[in-house]
């Protein structure tokens, strides 16, 4: 058996560490906003290169805070892609916000800067470009157009911790940089946890009062706000594998680079990376018409592999009330046809030669 991602063998290279960390919070009591928070907020601030970094519940709440520290009212628009999870839309429909889904660029998967401006009207607030499956968006492209429109953008980086665009780190670039911890993420936790990355000191401030009931003082609430604090012993879970994170990013690009030699079949399209991006590889997805075969015949001999994403957000029935949706035929075609290989920093050259032999074998 291949899995998708085996935590079982990351957590055993680290054990003694991990099981150290978490003894630590264990015998100190603290759990709720207590030291290794404060200390992994200031390591993510320094590599992401910004002054403030908020800890918050999960990546869904990061993206739902970040929304609300841009003051985002009822009626108001968000243009994102709809070509991700559906966090990146359902926290715009719960502040009675319109997502406004752009189509995608069929080599990276990521939003669609052309796509973009066409869609902007008087009710437009943000942007959230997702840096779908580790490769960044076209940031510069997208910034450019929230400075002549007066938007925010944030940037949904749940799947591209340590990714690179010309040279920053994705989330360090639009007005928030929203991160999940999600156990299968590159830089992970064992639950829930994610972090806002900002450079404003005013909003840092907002964000740190909205995960914490709208309280900077004990029983006295400045607004309304929610119990959204990262927790303490995934924070020390966190700062174990912060000090990894490159080592293990360079083995999810070496694991791509030898999908890339094994895989030969001439109907697959294997994952572009744009020139000056550093794509991380949170998944490796391929795309074929025979997609649904090779799928088949993974499972069949024992290998994992997934569709991400096999309905596009804005076919989902949640939102079939949304009025004004164009006909996304890159979004729509990609979901028939992407597949996701098992992919993690510690999977071996022959398991990587397995999964690609079944893939040039496959009928």
């Amino acid at each position: 058996m291949i899995p998708m991602v085996d935590l079982r063998r990351q957590y055993e290279g680290i054990k003694g560490e991990i099981d150290a960390a978490i003894r630590g919070v264990l015998d100190k009591a603290h759990f709720i906003l207590g030291p290794n928070v404060g200390e992994l907020e200031r390591e993510i601030a320094a590599y992401e290169g910004v002054p403030h970094a908020i800890g918050v519940a999960s990546g869904t709440d990061a993206l739902l805070l970040a929304l609300r520290a841009c003051d985002v009212q009822p009626g108001d628009e968000v243009i994102t892609t709809p070509f991700t999870f559906i966090a990146t839309a359902d926290v715009i429909a719960l502040l009675q916000a319109k997502p406004v889904f752009v189509d995608i660029d069929p080599r990276t998967y990521n939003i669609d800067p052309a796509a973009i401006e066409k869609k902007i009207t008087p009710r437009t607030r943000a942007i959230i470009p997702v840096h779908l499956f580790g490769h960044p968006a076209d940031m510069d492209t997208i910034l450019e157009i929230s400075r002549r429109h007066n938007l925010k953008v944030i940037e949904d980086c749940a799947q591209a911790f340590g990714a690179l665009y010309r040279g920053r780190r994705v989330g360090s670039m639009g007005d928030f940089g929203c991160f999940s911890f999600f156990p299968s993420k590159n830089l992970a936790c064992y639950g829930d946890g994610g972090m806002v990355v900002t450079r404003e000191q005013g909003t840092a401030e907002k964000l740190r009062l909205l995960r914490n009931h709208g309280s900077r003082v004990k029983y006295h609430h400045d607004l309304l706000g929610y119990n959204s604090r990262l927790d303490e012993i995934q924070a020390a879970i966190l700062r174990v594998k912060f000090r990894r994170i490159e080592e293990w990013n360079d083995g999810r690009r070496r694991a791509a680079d030898l999908y890339r030699s094994f895989i030969r079949r001439k109907d697959v399209i294997l994952p572009s990376e744009t020139p000056d991006c550093r794509h991380v590889y949170h998944q490796f997805t391929i795309r074929s018409a025979a997609r649904d075969r090779i799928l088949e015949n993974l499972s069949a001999r024992g290998i994992a592999s997934a569709v991400y994403y096999p309905v596009p957000l804005h076919l989902q029935k949640v939102f079939a009330g949304l009025k004004g949706i164009d006909d996304l035929k890159v979004s729509e075609s990609s979901a028939a046809e992407v597949l996701s290989l098992p992919m993690f920093p510690e999977i071996t050259e022959e398991e990587v030669r397995r999964v690609s032999d079944v893939i040039n074998g496959s009928s």
